[in-house]
């Protein structure tokens, strides 16, 4: 493939959520989960790395943790709020980046584990240095993360078809 058709896939876990009595759906972050996503955020900006597009579960937690991770970017790409995310498996997942229109280069997804990590793991076929075997000891932690690279279109997207190049977590 040429270099034309590199993708990047940013995948970001929602920061820590607190646990009141609220439908799971509508769980707000956490004292910590607010202070998490703009560290994250900045980490991602110093990376030189910014989508140009972000698709964002619908739940609180992911909207209140993009939001906070988003003001921290030089530029807020263009969001779509996606209900298709929330307590979605990989599978569905690679299904919903397939759907991303082909000029797009640089995607982000802001979504929950296990399918986070799952959707990471299944798509690395590669990886650079301990980001795949840290990511599998240490889990995918609250406001983590993971940017792969894939070549091709994005309806092309399958398991393997990645690189994992970065694991971040706000502790690193």
């Amino acid at each position: 493939m040429s270099v034309d058709s590199s993708r990047r896939i940013i995948v970001l876990r929602h920061a820590k959520a607190d646990w009141p009595s609220v439908p799971d759906h509508e769980r707000p972050l956490a004292d910590r989960g607010r202070k998490d996503a703009p560290v994250a955020g900045r980490w991602l900006a110093g990376t030189g790395i910014i989508p140009d597009l972000a698709l964002c579960s619908t739940a609180e937690r992911t909207r209140e943790t993009w939001k906070l991770f988003a003001h921290e970017l030089p530029s807020r790409p263009r969001t779509v709020y996606e209900d298709r995310l929330y307590e979605a498996a990989p599978g569905q997942l690679i299904e919903v980046l397939q759907e991303v229109p082909e000029e797009v280069r640089t995607v982000l997804l802001v979504g929950h584990n296990p399918g986070v990590q799952g959707l990471t793991e299944v798509l690395s076929g590669g990886f650079e240095a301990d980001t795949l075997p840290r990511l599998r000891s240490t889990g995918f932690p609250t406001a983590a993360v993971a940017v792969l690279t894939a070549d091709g279109p994005w309806k092309a997207l399958e398991p393997g078809a990645g690189h994992l190049t970065t694991f971040y977590t706000p502790k690193d």
